[in-house]
């Protein structure tokens, strides 16, 4: 009797001890930026996993799964243009290492990795120019001096302050106006039949001149914004005109050069057309062997349209081994009084997350840099930056586009791989990575007015946490 009680005790001691919950090691550490806060991408420590394995309905939850990936990062980052580098150049230079460190520093700033720069000048130019003189078909008189001496410079700078590297690509607004129907680099017009080797020449000769003074071109898009007519530099071309150009001009030039390792991105303008444009240009063999991937803008909702990210995710699956590339992104009609719109931010924060979501593997903002008045630019389109400068005290003005950014920009890798987060909570925008490292990279975005309580679950292991009101939170879960 008294061995079989203390068989009953000892077996009851190990059904309790093994009821207890076991200790995690997993620990997510958070970094949040919420509005009517002095949150601004701010550590707010570390979060315990404990084991949980079936959340209820009334538990807000966001879902982790690494174990399906999706595709592969190139970067993040923002272009260069000429009014850009203008503007860095007024800066006292104590603000210009800090501009340098806010965008580029990995630890200090928000590590942008990724670059987009301008072939002939464009509206963010502060007046119109191209690399050779008037009618010069053979490109003999070619020279880059008009970027020698604001956008070279700052370029290469900013390559050190990456560390040395910074993945760099090239867009062409218009080609010079005698090789063009309406003979102007403005309102549109095409290329004229007669110049299209010549103009395949010109962007080679544009890398082969950077290249020179060591500024590697990874990458080009074909024609920024090929179907507007724009009152600036602009081009038109039609899906099958683009496709064309690639098939017999652009792309074998590349190749007989010895840039086939150049990534050659179609479109780049808006995800409205993107289907069609891509399924034109790559349903053909011959012009999509030249094709890295399809660029994209988030500008068509000028037409009233919402951003259409549906699109991104049908050439996605249509063309499972070709890139999604965002290319360009601002908000327009710049006003000094709306520069503290938390608005700003929380339009990157929607466009990355969905974009990202939808197959997107490079993101790439419009001006890193402009004035107080959203310039220069030589025809008045002023527009917004995630940094402004006011030239007139040299102060640099953070708007909360910068730090939305920097959730993604200084946290996600190149290399990463995008996972799965699902949120029980349509207030809870959401995306995940997992880095090269092994890290986790997880984004909840929160454009309410409402504080939530909500959980990560991984593995059957849980963290509790809240989202601020008009939030974004990043977590990094080892």
């Amino acid at each position: 009797m008294y061995q079989a009680n203390l068989f009953t005790l000892v077996l009851a001691f190990l059904l309790v001890c093994t009821d207890q919950p076991r200790n995690s090691t997993k620990q997510a550490e958070k970094f949040t930026t919420a509005e009517h806060t002095n949150l601004r991408i701010s550590n707010e420590g570390k979060l315990n996993f404990t084991p949980y394995s079936q959340p209820l309905e009334t538990e807000p939850t966001v879902f982790i799964n690494t174990n399906k990936t999706f595709q592969t990062m190139v970067g993040i980052g923002g272009a260069i243009t000429d009014a850009s580098a203008e503007v860095f150049a007024k800066l006292p230079v104590e603000q210009q290492k800090e501009f340098l460190m806010a965008y580029y520093d990995k630890e200090k700033g928000i590590g942008y990795n990724l670059l987009r720069t301008n072939i002939n000048s464009c509206d963010f130019s502060s007046s119109s120019y191209t690399y050779v003189k008037e009618g010069d078909k053979e490109l003999k008189t070619f020279n880059i001096a008009p970027d020698e001496q604001f956008k070279i410079p700052l370029i290469k700078k900013a390559i050190a302050a990456a560390g040395g590297k910074l993945t760099t690509y090239v867009s062409p607004w218009s080609p010079p106006a005698f090789m063009k129907t309406n003979n102007s680099m403005l309102q549109g017009g095409k290329l004229k039949a007669e110049y299209q080797q010549a103009w395949a020449n010109y962007y080679l000769k544009f890398i082969q001149e950077y290249e020179k003074r060591n500024i590697p071109i990874w990458g080009l898009t074909m024609q920024n914004e090929p179907m507007a007519k724009q009152r600036w530099e602009s081009c038109i071309y039609t899906a099958e005109e683009e496709r064309d150009f690639i098939k017999n001009y652009l792309g074998p030039t590349l190749h007989k050069s010895g840039m086939a390792n150049k990534k050659l991105i179609a479109w780049d303008h808006n995800r409205d057309l993107i289907y069609h444009r891509a399924s034109t240009i790559l349903n053909d063999p011959q012009a999509a062997k030249y094709v890295w991937g399809i660029g994209f803008h988030w500008y068509e909702t000028w037409t009233g349209s919402k951003m259409q990210f549906d699109n991104l995710r049908k050439v996605n699956e249509s063309f499972p081994d070709k890139q999604l590339i965002f290319t360009e992104g601002c908000k327009e009609k710049f006003s000094l009084d709306s520069i503290n719109n938390w608005s700003l931010g929380e339009r990157y924060g929607h466009s990355m997350i969905n974009d990202f979501n939808n197959g997107t593997a490079a993101w790439t903002d419009w001006n890193i840099l402009l004035d107080e008045k959203g310039g220069p630019n030589h025809v008045q389109n002023y527009c917004f930056a995630p940094i402004h400068a006011d030239t007139r005290t040299g102060k640099l003005i953070y708007t909360n586009a910068y730090y939305y950014l920097g959730h993604f920009s200084k946290f996600i890798k190149p290399g990463a791989k995008r996972i799965i987060t699902s949120s029980t909570r349509d207030i809870l925008q959401t995306s995940g990575f997992l880095n090269p490292d092994g890290k986790i990279v997880v984004v909840v975005m929160n454009t309410s007015d409402k504080k939530l309580d909500y959980q990560l679950w991984l593995n059957g292991e849980v963290a509790k946490t809240q989202s601020q009101p008009h939030s974004i939170s990043t977590f990094i879960v080892n």
